[in-house]
């Protein structure tokens, strides 16, 4: 897991503390702001988001395939809240995703996701899509 938790010269993380490490340091080090991390191993089935305070982890939605879970989406609002009516990207989001299936989701399908809208709407500054 190759993740940067700062801006300054602070120590991040990098690949050679792996995922588990990772996910530790996002979930307890004190941040200047709220945040939402979303980070992936190297392996299959390492994958958190992770929703933060300035001070602690207020929950984890973490990958498990064999729930079903084989995806994890997250938006611009806390997943235990229900998005205001004008903004709802989770519900499509989840539609396309439900759609594409986890057989055929790889690069092209989950930007596609991430581009359309509403999942891209008029304040979105950047659309990326990463691998390990």
């Amino acid at each position: 897991a190759v993740v940067s938790t700062q801006s300054t010269g602070s120590s991040g993380i990098n690949a050679e503390y792996g995922y588990a490490a990772a996910k530790e340091t996002l979930m307890t080090h004190k941040l200047l702001a709220p945040a939402y991390y979303i980070l992936s191993g190297n392996s299959t089935g390492q994958g958190v988001i992770i929703t933060r305070s300035l001070t602690k982890t207020l929950d984890t939605q973490e990958l498990n395939a064999t729930s079903g879970r084989w995806y994890l989406l997250q938006t611009n609002y806390d997943p235990w809240e229900q998005p205001p009516f004008y903004d709802d990207r989770r519900k499509p989001g989840n539609i396309c995703m439900t759609q594409w299936g986890q057989d055929n989701t790889g690069y092209k399908s989950l930007f596609n996701v991430l581009s359309t809208k509403p999942n891209l709407n008029k304040l979105t500054v950047y659309t990326s899509v990463l691998t390990v």
